[in-house]
């Protein structure tokens, strides 16, 4: 029979630690520090018989700062989203704006037609349209039973 030696410190260590973690996880940043304020947007990809749709959302970017791209089967959304701080504004006490530079790709499946991906930008949410392949679209095949 092996004896296996207790350390009840360390149970309570252990304990303090989580509890800590758990703390800090769930009020997110000290308040001395500031928040990071990276831009990330969102997407969502949505697939019907005919078509492909990808979704972003990019909340206050002017259509002039979005590019899409496709290369070697990769697309990839790239745009920056500008600062509305302004040095000779008023003080920020707080901000949670979020800016910067960004960049989503996706890999788009062989059964699309990258050629002819339509894009529409309004009220802060791109829309891409990727339509499939003729041959890649379902069928519906009538069985003949005799």
């Amino acid at each position: 029979m092996r004896m296996i030696r207790c350390n009840p410190n360390r149970m309570v260590n252990r304990t303090n630690h989580d509890f800590e973690q758990f703390f800090n996880s769930f009020f997110g940043v000290p308040s001395n520090q500031p928040v990071q304020n990276e831009f990330m947007p969102r997407v969502e990809v949505t697939e019907d018989k005919d078509q492909l749709k990808l979704q972003a959302e990019l909340p206050g970017l002017e259509k002039e700062a979005i590019k899409v791209m496709v290369e070697d089967g990769i697309l990839t959304i790239t745009g920056e989203k500008k600062s509305q701080k302004k040095e000779d504004g008023p003080d920020y006490l707080w901000s949670e704006f979020s800016s910067g530079s960004f960049s989503r790709s996706f890999t788009l499946p062989d059964y699309v037609e990258a050629e002819k991906i339509q894009a529409d930008y309004k009220n802060g949410i791109l829309v891409l349209t990727i339509p499939k392949m003729e041959k890649a679209k379902p069928k519906e095949i009538e069985v003949n039973i005799n």
